[in-house]
């Protein structure tokens, strides 16, 4: 038994000691033997000491036991019995306390008259736990019944719905500030230095074969002049770089090659582009895209023949 609370000493000592590192110490979301490894070692001189404690006071213990007279041990022995006898008595009179049954030797006086060959029925009472038990849940069913039938509580399915909505607004709240986490609805159009320059990287390396390093055009369209196949602006191309372009003839999906934030970068980079003027210039394919977000300040309408028109439209550079 001695050496049994010796070990649970033990093992309080350690824990209180992972507790009060855990609390004292900034680790955020990371446990402290991660974020400082030297505690390993901390905590295995914790152990010694501790082990060491142990071994000195139950040697302090014997050598004084050993000290007494034979009369003196005798009574300490007794004294440590009787001690041990009584550790346990209040959980034993607790535990006979919620039983309420007969000793064996006492079954007689709660035996009942009738007898059904040779077999006899004992008239227990009920264990008080049980009754205990059930009250309490005839007071929760009235206290349930008031809060959710007669005064309208938040029912579960009401309190699941509200979490769930919460838990929503979070991940969308995260998403907008996780810049790993773009897509094309909250992409934004990036106007760093850094970011062009690494969304021309980018594109030099894999879009220039079919778009050619100027933009004007090859395989793929002119992405210097004001007309989209899918659609113009940040959102539209970053999905169109995300997702590919048309079925069958459009270029491949690039998401699995790029992060969100380069494919973001890049498609930065492709509209910084637009009105430069590439030596050999692919004819424009699709239609006129105008962002319809984009504050115009300067409309100018030219009639070039009787069937076509050309529109040229200035954007505030803080807006683009």
């Amino acid at each position: 038994m001695k050496t049994l609370f010796s070990v649970l000493r033990i093992i309080g000592l350690l824990a209180l000691a992972i507790i009060l590192a855990e609390i004292t110490t900034e680790t955020g979301d990371q446990s402290i033997f991660e974020i400082y490894p030297m505690f390993w070692l901390i905590l295995g001189v914790i152990l010694v000491i501790a082990i060491a404690i142990e071994v000195s006071v139950a040697a302090l213990d014997r050598t004084l036991f050993m000290s007494l007279k034979p009369d003196d041990r005798a009574a300490y022995e007794h004294a440590l019995a009787v001690k041990k006898q009584k550790r346990f008595a209040w959980f034993k009179e607790t535990y006979d306390k919620l039983l309420d049954k007969k000793p064996v030797e006492n079954e007689e006086e709660i035996i009942l008259d009738h007898n059904y060959d040779g077999i006899q029925e004992l008239d227990n009472n009920l264990p008080p736990w049980w009754l205990y038990g059930f009250y309490a849940s005839i007071i929760f069913a009235g206290i349930y019944m008031a809060r959710y039938h007669i005064f309208d509580g938040v029912t579960q399915k009401e309190e699941y719905l509200a979490e769930v909505a919460e838990a929503k607004a979070a991940v969308e709240e995260y998403k907008k500030n996780a810049k790993g986490l773009i897509d094309a609805n909250t992409v934004e159009l990036l106007t760093g230095t850094e970011d062009i320059n690494s969304g021309k990287a980018i594109f030099s390396g894999n879009c220039a074969a079919c778009h050619k390093i100027d933009g004007g055009g090859g395989i793929g369209p002119n992405l210097t002049d004001s007309y989209w196949i899918l659609g113009g602006g940040i959102k539209n191309v970053f999905n169109t770089i995300s997702e590919g372009g048309r079925a069958g003839k459009g270029m491949v999906s690039w998401k699995t090659d790029l992060k969100p934030e380069e494919m973001a970068q890049v498609a930065s980079y492709v509209l910084s582009l637009h009105g430069t003027t590439p030596a050999e210039a692919k004819d424009p394919e699709g239609e006129i895209w105008i962002d319809p977000d984009a504050r115009v300040d300067e409309v100018e309408v030219e009639m070039k023949d009787s069937t076509s028109v050309e529109i040229e439209m200035g954007y505030d550079e803080t807006e683009e």
